[in-house]
């Protein structure tokens, strides 16, 4: 009988529970599945029991469950089922392997630039030289507008070479999340940051590089452009070539980009204010500029052209006009310049909170969290309240996962789904620091084992970061740069149970709806990368490491 380790395959710190599971795709005859954890020189340093554990209905797997939190001295070892033949690659037991992916996953924003070069220095074999500088774009025939715009710098998006300010902004506004939390960290940088190869960037620097993108996308009305897009999609071209087939142009402004801008730019003026005064007050005024252009144009709609790009449309933007007033609010409370704004702001508040309770994870379609997390990290009457409402979700995050068979929160996999995971990890940990409970943490950090390999398909969908890691993500820079390695530090869209790319004919590993994952270049549905499934994995990282 064939048996299938599921294990987290960078490793596990020496402190938290370690555990795996044995899937077996027909039901056994036996109650009990001896183990052996064997260190690098294959040496038995621990024998334990795994238990029969549940059915998965979403692989069609029986699960069994081991543990051996017992073993605790750093050092490579591996789990071995004598009786199966089976056993697992090497992993680590260290605190250093969550400080590294920190260290990768900020990295891969760095790869994500746009405009600029990458020199050999700090990119390695992924240097490259600037394209698409972006600094005199026309608008998209369909606004009707004369003129150039400098869009200059800021992130691709995704595995294609657009540039876009919701997909940005939630993003953004989740490392700056880890910002504040972290502000003492070494990854998060400030005036003693060096650079070095493996993190050409701090935290805040890479922050600052999509804001300073962000403070150009603003028109002089205080509205904000939707999104920097070619006509239509690239092919799987390097920046260059794509730069040299076809123009790019300025497309749309619109309330949601409006309302994304404001609210990642009061957060940028909490972020920046000790470091840089005068950046973190043009921020603040640009927010504030922003969220009265939307005040005053509520409903303008976000632009339906989707030839070469991204839609990234929301049909409902409370939650973004409660991101964009909380995060204000929260800037805006101890001052008297805008006092009219701050007063009108909290009378809005109220209600806000009634109608955006908080979700289990942010997405881009769904902010208000980020207006929780303002509320929540402020001196103010709704301070308790919102801990108290992140505390109510968390506990549900945890119901959800005790019932699930691989501990996870979701109950579908759909397109990025391994961003859903982490951002509800996230979610786990602010709790964990508000009430000091460890179990938070402890179901935090299993939602990233999932992610890193303990999952049906077993691949650790971080670039780079183990030996199953993707080879051929959705991406065009890692596949048009000629380097064998994907660039590291991506984390790809993972299961994906409505496997919306059939039509290019990718292999996915089975038919159960768990198995929906495919390591190749044209699923697009499953092995796509994007900065709003980075950030927060970045941010729950640099959490859950302490460092």
């Amino acid at each position: 009988m064939n048996a299938t380790i599921h294990y987290c395959h960078p490793g596990y710190t020496p402190a938290d529970t370690k555990n795996f599971l044995i899937g077996f795709s027909e039901n056994p005859n036996f109650l009990v599945v001896k183990f052996k954890v064997l260190d690098s020189a294959s040496n038995v340093v621990y024998e334990g029991i795994a238990e029969k554990f549940r059915y998965c209905e979403y692989t069609g797997e029986i699960l069994y469950k081991g543990d051996f939190s017992a073993v605790t001295e750093p050092g490579q070892y591996q789990i071995s089922l004598t009786d199966f033949n089976a056993e697992s690659h090497l992993f680590e037991i260290s605190d250093e392997w969550l400080s590294r992916e920190v260290r990768a996953n900020i990295k891969s924003f760095y790869y994500q630039r746009s405009g600029v070069d990458l020199p050999e220095q700090f990119a390695g074999a992924w240097a490259r030289p600037a394209a698409h500088l972006d600094d005199k774009l026309e608008f998209h025939p369909t606004m009707n507008r004369a003129g150039f715009w400098n869009a200059h710098g800021g992130w691709y998006d995704a595995g294609d070479y657009g540039k876009y300010i919701v997909n940005g902004g939630v993003s953004v506004a989740t490392l700056m999340l880890a910002c504040e939390l972290r502000k003492n960290s070494a990854f998060v940088g400030g005036a003693g940051f060096s650079a070095s190869f493996e993190q050409p960037a701090s935290l805040l620097d890479e922050v600052r590089f999509e804001l300073e993108f962000f403070l150009r996308m603003q028109d002089d009305d205080g509205g904000v452009f939707f999104k920097v897009t070619p006509y239509r999609w690239d092919g799987f071209v390097t920046p260059t070539e794509s730069d040299a087939l076809q123009k790019r142009y300025i497309l749309g402004k619109s309330t949601s980009s409006t309302l994304n801008f404001a609210g990642a730019l009061a957060q940028a003026h909490h972020v920046f204010a000790d470091v840089d005064e005068a950046f973190a007050s043009k921020c603040l005024d640009a927010g504030v500029r922003a969220y009265l252009w939307a005040e005053k144009n509520p409903d303008v709609d976000w632009p339906h052209n989707t030839e070469g790009s991204g839609g990234y449309g929301d049909p409902d933007l409370g939650d973004d006009f409660f991101w964009a007033r909380a995060m204000l609010y929260r800037e805006l409370k101890c001052g008297t310049e805008w006092a009219d704004l701050c007063a009108r702001i909290e009378r809005q508040i109220p209600a806000d909170m009634e109608s955006y309770l908080p979700t289990y994870g942010l997405q881009w379609r769904s902010t208000q969290n980020l207006a929780w997390f303002a509320l929540a990290t402020m001196e103010c009457e709704w301070t308790e309240k919102a801990r108290m409402a992140f505390k109510y979700t968390a506990e549900e995050i945890l119901n959800l996962c005790a019932i699930d068979p691989y501990g996870l929160s979701i109950r579908k996999f759909i397109w990025g789904s391994n961003g859903d995971i982490a951002n509800h990890a996230l979610t786990l940990y602010l709790v964990y620091i508000w009430f000091n409970d460890s179990k938070y943490r402890t179901a935090a950090l299993e939602q990233i084992k999932f992610v890193y390999g303990m999952n049906p398909v077993d691949v650790s969908f971080v670039t780079g970061s183990a030996w199953s890691s993707p080879k051929f993500p959705h991406h065009r820079i890692s596949h048009s740069d000629n380097v064998v390695e994907s660039v590291p530090g991506l984390v790809v869209g993972g299961i994906n149970e409505d496997r919306q790319d059939t039509h290019r004919h990718p292999h996915y590993l089975g038919n159960a709806r768990g198995m929906s994952y495919a390591d190749e270049q044209c699923s697009f549905a499953s092995n796509e990368v994007a900065i709003n499934w980075s950030a927060p994995l970045t941010a729950a990282l640099l959490l859950l490491s302490g460092t």
